[in-house]
């Protein structure tokens, strides 16, 4: 479905992305780690248009993307959440799903088509309860939970999680678990961004590591997990007795 070529980012003398090459299957669940810093979330603003690449290619269906304003790359089925929540706080919880399903097409949404669009994705997440309150009066989690609604309403084929668990409680990340393996048995491609070793093992297909803006490695979770390198990339080398 996705197939990244050479992809390289740099900003002046700091290389973010170097000759990144990346393959990923319809309906995969490809989970992306790697330390802070890594140029995880510098991927996903290349793939949707947020940031325009220093070289290579990236391609949706066989067809580049790269070049392409980031509402082009979500009317083609490309949705994303950010790793830092922004809800608009005085609109209803409703209304902000809304402003995503407005504009997931190039065509005109109708303000009546869009609020139809969006039911699903807040009873998705659990929050049609909360449809009519003000987006400042959630939690956290549940702004979490609104974000994921948010890019769920653009109907996207492809779907980008940068952290959607970060900064959520246990029994939150509990809650979410379920609900984004709904998500993919629906149909729909995801890529996850995620730093919690348990949340990657029990929803990704195939895990990608990242260090340094390269590829470190990828194969099955159990076994990247348990690499070498990708430990030594988090935790550093041991020291060497004296």
């Amino acid at each position: 479905m996705l197939e990244i070529r050479g992809l390289s980012k740099n900003f002046g003398g700091l290389m973010a992305v170097a000759e990144f090459d990346l393959s990923v299957g319809r309906n995969e669940f490809l989970g992306i780690i790697g330390p802070n810093g890594a140029g995880k979330t510098t991927m996903l603003n290349l793939i949707t248009g947020y940031l325009a690449p220093s070289g290579g290619s990236i391609l949706l269906e066989g067809k580049p993307i790269h070049g392409l304003r980031p509402y082009q790359i979500c009317h083609l089925g490309v949705g994303r959440t950010f790793q830092v929540v922004r809800p608009f706080a005085e609109m209803t919880v409703l209304d902000n799903i809304m402003t995503g399903a407005l504009f997931a097409d190039e065509k005109p949404v109708s303000i009546a088509e869009a609020r139809a669009r969006s039911q699903h994705p807040l009873s998705v997440v659990g929050l049609a309860h909360k449809a009519d309150l003000p987006a400042s009066a959630l939690t956290l989690g549940e702004k979490k939970k609104l974000e994921l609604a948010r890019a769920l309403a653009t109907r996207p084929r492809l779907l980008l999680l940068d952290e959607v668990m970060a900064g959520l409680t246990r029994s939150e990340i509990d809650d979410l678990l379920p609900v984004l393996k709904r998500i993919h048995a629906s149909g729909v491609t995801i890529m996850m961004i995620e730093h919690l070793v348990h949340v990657i093992l029990e929803l990704s297909q195939r895990v990608m590591v990242l260090n340094f803006g390269r590829k470190l490695c990828e194969g099955p979770p159990e076994e990247v997990v348990r690499n070498p390198a990708v430990i030594e990339s988090y935790l550093g080398k041991p020291l060497e007795a004296a």
